[in-house]
């Protein structure tokens, strides 16, 4: 149960397709995100009460600050609590968050969680140094020297780790790119929709997929993409609802029954990265709160930002063993009719794309989407009851979870 014994419900998502926005300015893009949103809800803007915005990236890529100010010039939500949400790549995870505390509050009954990316220019085109360069601010300046590129480079010495000390080769993690991409084929609002992969494609070292660190593993089809995006997330209480005249059962109100978030220190050094504390903490909160095990959870939203974290991701969501994350897609239980719970049907970070400030949202949006049976029927988790969400900022440092319960 929630604190304090309130039900907190998910009512309307709505997202734009990752990739390229083009021309669209920032502005027009949280527009768009509030009103499709609430569209989706099938309620006037006017009626949210609270918000949350995240866009972690716009302050250095697109000189914009204040986000709320721009959630707030949309008409019907000026003068309301608003605030920016930043966590790093869980600041889209942490808006929804935010919102959540403040319905509990008793800020409001009605509550919006935005999150916002543009990461290419308006010809689509990525300047991909800058954009590792901003991205690498999320890292402790201990682990930035002799590293081009930040993040990259700290997930593939993650990767090495974890495939030394569980004896995993890089064959057995190809096997999770090749998920998320087999999944975003059937996905028309994931930005590598179009793209067949194998694994002899992550394994051969030729044109654009590279080592991407002298002496690592890591390849570029294991990194998730540079994308332009934004989704937007409607909640609401009981009396919300009732305000609203939304029927808590039979309609599309999916209940959020469990959430967590925890922050772990930003250094990887001195720290087991392969047993994170704080994500452990924040999907057995999430459990706790809702009352299940892993055992129950039947589709999954994972923070796949590298492959490596794919697979240390079913161990957090406590669907394999430590070190045998990698083997739960090795054999096939990842995908839709695997045999298991099925990661990442959207196409996850890596073939969905992952717009910063969009991705936490669009994880919960997703499983929203899943539990009301409003993604393409092929990709559907037949029989799901509760779907489970699992979003990380910086390296494996901030995690937000969340778990929802079908109608």
């Amino acid at each position: 149960m929630l604190p304090g014994n309130k039900r907190i419900f998910v009512i309307g998502y709505h997202q734009s397709p990752f990739g390229k926005l083009g021309a669209m300015t920032v502005p027009r893009i949280v527009e768009e995100a509030v009103h499709g949103a609430a569209a989706d809800a099938g309620i006037p803007v006017a009626s949210i009460d609270v918000a949350s915005v995240a866009g972690l990236l716009t302050a250095m890529l697109q000189d914009q600050t204040l986000l709320a100010g721009l959630v707030a010039a949309v008409p019907g939500m000026g003068s309301k609590p608003i605030e920016c949400a930043e966590n790093a790549c869980a600041s889209g995870g942490q808006a929804i968050v935010n919102v959540v505390h403040k319905l509990l509050l008793g800020e409001g009954e009605v509550g919006l969680a935005v999150g916002i990316e543009k990461m290419r220019d308006d010809e689509g085109k990525m300047d991909g140094k800058l954009i590792g360069k901003v991205l690498g601010t999320a890292s402790h300046p201990d682990d930035r020297p002799g590293k081009v590129f930040v993040f990259p480079h700290i997930f593939a010495e993650v990767m090495d780790a974890y495939m030394r000390h569980w004896n995993v080769t890089e064959a057995e993690l190809a096997h999770v790119p090749v998920t998320m991409y087999a999944h975003a084929n059937h996905n028309p609002l994931a930005q590598m929709q179009k793209v067949q992969m194998t694994l002899d494609k992550v394994m051969t070292i030729d044109g654009p997929n590279r080592y991407l660190a002298e002496g690592l593993p890591m390849k570029t089809f294991e990194c998730s993409q540079i994308s332009d995006g934004f989704a937007g997330i409607v909640l609401a209480t009981q009396a919300g609802l009732a305000r609203l005249g939304i029927p808590e059962q039979g309609g599309r109100a999916v209940e959020l029954v469990g959430y967590g978030q925890a922050t772990d220190p930003l250094a990887t050094k001195g720290r087991d990265v392969l047993h994170p504390a704080g994500a452990n903490r924040a999907m057995r909160q999430a459990y706790a709160m809702a009352g299940i095990t892993p055992a129950d959870v039947g589709v999954a939203e994972v923070h796949d930002c590298f492959g490596i974290m794919g697979a240390m991701a079913v161990e957090i969501l406590g669907l394999a063993a430590p070190g045998q994350g990698a083997r739960y897609f090795v054999e096939g239980k990842a995908r839709v009719g695997g045999g298991g719970t099925p990661i990442n049907t959207s196409g996850g970070l890596i073939a969905k794309g992952h717009p910063i400030g969009a991705s936490g949202i669009a994880m919960v949006g997703w499983n929203y989407r899943q539990l009301v049976g409003a993604v393409p029927e092929s990709l559907r988790a037949a029989g799901a009851r509760y779907a489970a969400s699992f979003n990380i900022g910086g390296p494996i440092c901030a995690s937000v979870t969340t778990v929802l319960k079908a109608p």
